[in-house]
């Protein structure tokens, strides 16, 4: 089984879920323990989300405590005098979502660090999302904010709107050991973040995506990007994710690379790579290869030095060409690549 999760959640007057909190969820849960849960809540096989009510918390963690899992046992209990919706997730295998609380679950997992970016199926995830009023009230649905906002300020309250998005911040979920954020609004449920990570007030992280750590991220991490261990995106920079490009192309940044303030990267780099300050790198960019010798060596797509180690990408101050210089192994898989020409 790939996962298992007990969740608070919020609907909207029809009954549909806008998100879903989970506390603890469990990867790769014990056979034992997801069967316990199937039985107390009358769950079907397969993935599932299954709404229950506070008087069935007692029967589930009676069950739950029965297959030895007392962490979830106790959850379990102090659910029961919960106001809000509640669910339970049965994910058997990694497929598309089909439900909002799914969704969620998968969320959870990578801001957990339970899996990585790109280690579950997040497809047609936008097509269940709805889009939401986070505010200082929870989560509201956009076509019932108009009322629920006259309602408070007809009670002496001020309901205040933070953002109006499909994804909520991460932080209001989940908060991993060892990070800090300058802005919690500039990070997404679902974003991953290493033990080390830094992101500063202007740095951004998408979900399904994140650094490594340690490493300071101040520009943007865009979703599906990673960014390896020891690496830096200095203020204002870019890495173009798989959303924005249109394709599938899976764009990293390696360990111990620094990307200049300002500057962008639409290829994967490989490891001690170092992107000037100010430049922007996409696939079809022409590059002029300077070897260790100072000599012009080829001039190529960059494409060609997809996941290369060691690249120096520059912009030459005095003729504007863009170079790279390159260590004489990177000159030599050059050469390969182009054997057959």
């Amino acid at each position: 089984m790939l996962s298992f999760a007990l969740g608070i959640g919020t609907q909207n007057n029809q009954g549909d879920w806008l998100e879903v909190y989970y506390p603890a969820p469990l990867l790769d849960p014990a056979n034992d323990v997801a069967a316990a849960a199937r039985q107390a809540l009358d769950a079907p096989q397969g993935n599932a989300a299954v709404s229950f009510l506070p008087e069935d918390c007692a029967r589930l963690a009676a069950d739950l405590r029965a297959a030895g899992d007392a962490e979830q046992a106790e959850f379990a209990d102090s659910l029961a005098v919960s106001q809000r919706p509640l669910v339970a997730v049965f994910l058997d295998t990694d497929q598309p979502p089909e439900t909002v609380p799914e969704v969620y679950l998968k969320l959870h997992l990578l801001s957990h660090r339970l899996v990585r970016p790109h280690g579950v199926d997040l497809t047609g995830m936008f097509g269940l999302l709805r889009n939401i009023a986070w505010t200082n009230e929870g989560a509201i649905d956009v076509e019932e904010l108009p009322a629920r906002r006259l309602k408070a300020r007809l009670a002496g309250r001020a309901l205040t709107v933070d953002c109006v998005d499909k994804f909520p911040k991460m932080t209001d979920y989940a908060v991993p050991t060892g990070i800090r954020i300058g802005d919690t609004s500039r990070v997404r449920l679902g974003a991953y973040l290493g033990k080390g990570t830094t992101v500063m007030h202007e740095g951004f992280v998408n979900f399904n995506a994140g650094a490594e750590g340690p490493g300071m991220i101040e520009g943007r991490i865009s979703a599906g990007v990673v960014v390896g261990s020891g690496s830096d995106l200095g203020g204002g920079c870019s890495t173009m994710g798989t959303l924005s490009g249109g394709g599938n192309i899976v764009i990293r940044v390696g360990e111990d690379c620094l990307i200049g303030a300002n500057a962008g990267i639409g290829i994967p780099l490989g490891d001690r790579c170092t992107v000037e300050a100010g430049l922007y790198i996409t696939a079809g960019t022409k590059v002029t290869l300077i070897d260790a010798e100072g000599q012009t060596a080829d001039t190529v797509a960059a494409r060609e030095l997809a996941n290369q180690n060691d690249l120096l990408l520059r912009r030459n101050s005095q003729n504007g060409r863009i170079e790279c210089l390159t260590n004489k192994s990177a000159v030599a898989l050059n050469e390969a690549l182009h054997a057959h020409n």
